[in-house]
């Protein structure tokens, strides 16, 4: 059976190609065109290097150069796939069933976010702003921003974003074939990332207070240049670091000096708990990204960026290199609302509501005897045995949830449940179906 899907991937897909550029430009073409899907097997090198009369070090060439453009990953024994979002343009988010209630995406609640204010009128400038890159209102904003927190901001720099700002700082820090520490479960996009950047990954176990020391300690050791991680708030467990684990992952961290570690706490002002940083440890190379679109406004592509002066160096460096800076509009815009008394009121209210939307959510499901993580942030993970089984049958009752597999490198099954848009009223009937969708899964694929 294996040999025959093999067979028709060949078959029906038609690679082609003598040169490893020619072979990695065909499976792209079937990847772009929706021939391939995520999860799709590719041939075996020698089985695909004998049907197109090449060697197998072409094939395998082909297949590093997929892999670094984060087109396809390799598990292992079971071969070489297609990536699960793999970095191609044509790909897209799956689109939300209609009917149902959506807690897939990972989203803020509307009704708490300020309306986007942009200034009236824009001035126009003599040349670029490439000389004054960041409103000094807005770093003003900023330094108080992280230094509320106990986070050092006297090198402080902008970016259009989290994933804008990581895909940049590892970019200049590391080479292609370099390894990269990530939580997982992790970020979805993040995992994304790092391969597209010709990066490898290496998973650090994520329990509810953040990454594990063990975990943080083997993949050090096995040769990390850069740790990405959550201080609190992360997705999809909700994970956050106690003082506890910050001591003793400082401790880990304190044996590699030359680590850059990069926090994303991208739900500052949200999460519920209060921020243990591995940043204010004092580590030699560090970066905290802050970001505002869960607490302003999905649209407002824009982060602060905290760091040591030879990151903010290299970062903006790079950054005067390809856009310049950030718009001032835009900054114009998160300045405007980070300073405004009633969009702090209406986070503030937000960060209220999200905890003890969270926090009902676990509730009810506990009551039903399942066990649920989520200690800060936007989600709620629900460990379970079939991941399919659950989202297919929560979405017969109308509910959409996000399967695990997308966050998940070696960690076990699980659904990310987004608490944050589900009213305290409708947690119950939500763990009610929850636990009716579990007892049919048992029945079906067995206890």
């Amino acid at each position: 059976m294996y040999q025959y899907i093999l067979w028709y991937v060949v078959t029906q897909y038609s690679f082609t190609g003598t040169t490893a550029r020619e072979i990695a430009a065909s499976v792209e073409r079937a990847v772009t065109e929706g021939g391939l899907g995520p999860g799709s097997a590719l041939p075996p090198v020698r089985r695909l290097a004998d049907d197109l009369g090449v060697s197998p070090g072409t094939v395998a060439t082909a297949y590093k150069e997929l892999r670094q453009r984060g087109i396809v990953v390799t598990r292992g024994r079971g071969g070489t796939v297609v990536a699960h979002v793999p970095a191609v343009g044509s790909r897209r988010p799956p689109r939300v069933p209609q009917g149902v209630v959506d807690l897939a995406g990972g989203y803020p609640d509307p009704a708490f976010l300020p309306v986007l204010a942009p200034p009236a009128e824009v001035a126009p400038v003599q040349g670029s702003h490439r000389g004054s890159p960041r409103l000094p209102a807005l770093e003003e904003l900023s330094r108080a921003w992280f230094e509320r927190d106990g986070v050092p901001a006297d090198a402080l720099t902008f970016s259009h974003g989290a994933l804008d700002c990581i895909s940049r700082l590892l970019a200049t820090e590391l080479k292609p074939g370099d390894s990269v520490a990530v939580e997982d479960p992790g970020f979805h996009h993040l995992l994304d990332l790092v391969p597209a950047l010709g990066l490898r990954m290496l998973p650090v176990a994520v329990d509810d207070e953040g990454i594990r020391p063990q975990e943080l300690a083997r993949a050090l050791r096995a040769g990390a240049r850069a740790l990405v991680c959550s201080p609190r708030g992360q997705s999809p467990t909700g994970a956050r670091f106690t003082a506890g684990r910050r001591a003793e992952l400082l401790a880990v961290l304190a044996g590699f000096p030359e680590v850059l570690v990069i926090e994303d706490d991208h739900n500052a002002d949200i999460a519920g708990v209060p921020l243990h940083a591995l940043v204010t440890g004092g580590l030699p190379r560090w970066a905290q990204i802050r970001t505002a679109s869960k607490s302003l406004g999905i649209d407002l592509r824009w982060a602060a960026v905290a760091c040591d002066p030879t990151t903010l160096a290299r970062h903006d460096g790079r950054l005067l290199l390809t856009s310049g800076w950030v718009s001032h509009v835009l900054q114009e815009t998160a300045a405007r609302l980070l300073a405004d008394a009633t969009a702090q009121v209406l986070i503030a209210g937000a960060g209220r509501a999200y905890t003890a939307r969270r926090e009902a959510l676990i509730g009810a499901l506990a009551r039903y005897g399942i066990a649920a993580h989520g200690r800060s942030g936007l989600n709620v993970w629900v460990p379970v045995r079939d991941e399919s089984a659950v989202v297919n049958g929560l979405r017969t009752h109308g509910w959409w949830v996000a399967a695990g597999q997308r966050f998940r490198i070696e960690g076990a099954p699980a659904v990310r449940i987004t608490s944050a848009l589900l009213p305290e009223a409708d947690a119950v009937r939500l763990a009610a179906d929850f636990a009716g969708v579990l007892g049919d899964s048992e029945a079906t694929y067995g206890g």
